[in-house]
């Protein structure tokens, strides 16, 4: 092995001129390579990159998109996953017109028969509840409709005055954005990306002004005439129940316990479901039972005591 020469290969994996691209000399670079007959050493020296060479490549257009991924990676990281169970009330409208409906029916005709049975006379206590009954039911129901009608309207008429205003005002319509969102103790730097984004699409920009400007949900095409069933429905079936006592018996004082007793039952239950449907603790439930109790009670006994004094007072009416 002896005799082998040594040599040197010079700017090994670097150009042949001596300059770099940006005009700057540039370092020799060597492999030493020496070969003996009982032993081999291999020196190897790595091409040094310059601060000038440094910027060169963190300034090129592939490490460029590379520095702006990471930076937008740091600025907007993946969503992390929801693991945990959102404990919202997931009961929607249609069970808030039934609270409503079956909350007035269940008061209002007991009232009533309540009243009523001062006088002593189941027949009248039948007629004067079921016509009360039927009309409240209808009346509810009819109610409930025009109100939906008229919130199908209103938001009609609010969502194409927003779309007329970011046309004819775009830039005092998106300082109104910064006032919504600033309410919120969010800095106006931090909020004008989004700002930015929101106005590209005219149609989201709109909602967005509805959603929070106005707070006016957009209404169900059918929400109407479902609302009006639902609680005229609901109305009708709260109302039934303290009239039944009275079509079971004709004597009426017996009739009026039986019906304070069914409907009480009825109150407590239906105040304390009501609160839980509308995802309230049960400390809230019972309170909202006795709430819902005293309110019946109340309205019970005030019937009773006002058509009492008015046959007393004017007997010969002949009631």
């Amino acid at each position: 092995m002896e005799g082998f020469p040594h040599f040197t290969s010079p700017n090994l994996g670097l150009p042949r001129d001596s300059t770099s691209r940006h005009g700057e000399p540039r370092q020799e670079h060597q492999i030493s390579l020496t070969v003996g007959s009982t032993n081999s050493t291999r020196e190897r020296k790595q091409p040094q990159t310059n601060a000038v060479e440094m910027d060169h490549i963190v300034r090129s257009p592939r490490a460029s998109v590379l520095i702006d991924d990471l930076e937008n990676l740091a600025a907007y990281p993946p969503p992390i996953p929801i693991t945990h169970k959102e404990e919202h009330s997931k009961h929607g409208e249609v069970v808030h017109d039934f609270i409503i409906g079956f909350a007035d029916g269940l008061t209002v005709p007991f009232a009533l028969t309540a009243g009523l049975s001062s006088l002593g006379s189941a027949r009248v206590v039948q007629l004067a509840g079921m016509a009360e009954l039927v009309a409240g039911s209808l009346s509810m129901g009819l109610g409930a409709y025009l109100a939906a009608s008229t919130d199908a309207d209103k938001y009609a008429a609010e969502e194409a005055r927003e779309y007329r205003e970011i046309v004819a005002v775009p830039e005092e319509e998106k300082e109104e954005i910064y006032e919504v969102l600033g309410e919120y103790m969010v800095s106006r730097r931090a909020i004008k990306p989004f700002v930015d984004g929101l106005v590209k699409n005219k149609d989201m920009w709109v909602k967005f002004m509805m959603d929070f400007e106005l707070c006016l949900p957009k209404p169900n095409t059918s929400r109407a005439w479902i609302s009006g069933v639902t609680m005229g429905s609901a109305y009708f079936l709260g109302g039934i129940i303290p009239l039944i006592p009275y079509f079971a018996t004709h004597h009426v004082n017996k009739a009026l316990f039986i019906s304070i007793g069914v409907t009480v039952v009825i109150l407590l239950g239906f105040g304390y479901i009501k609160a839980i449907l509308s995802g309230c603790s049960k400390v809230i439930g019972i309170k909202s039972a006795l709430h819902t109790l005293i309110v019946g009670a109340l309205a019970a006994g005030a019937s009773y005591g006002i058509v009492k004094g008015i046959n007393t007072a004017s007997p010969e009416a002949g009631l």
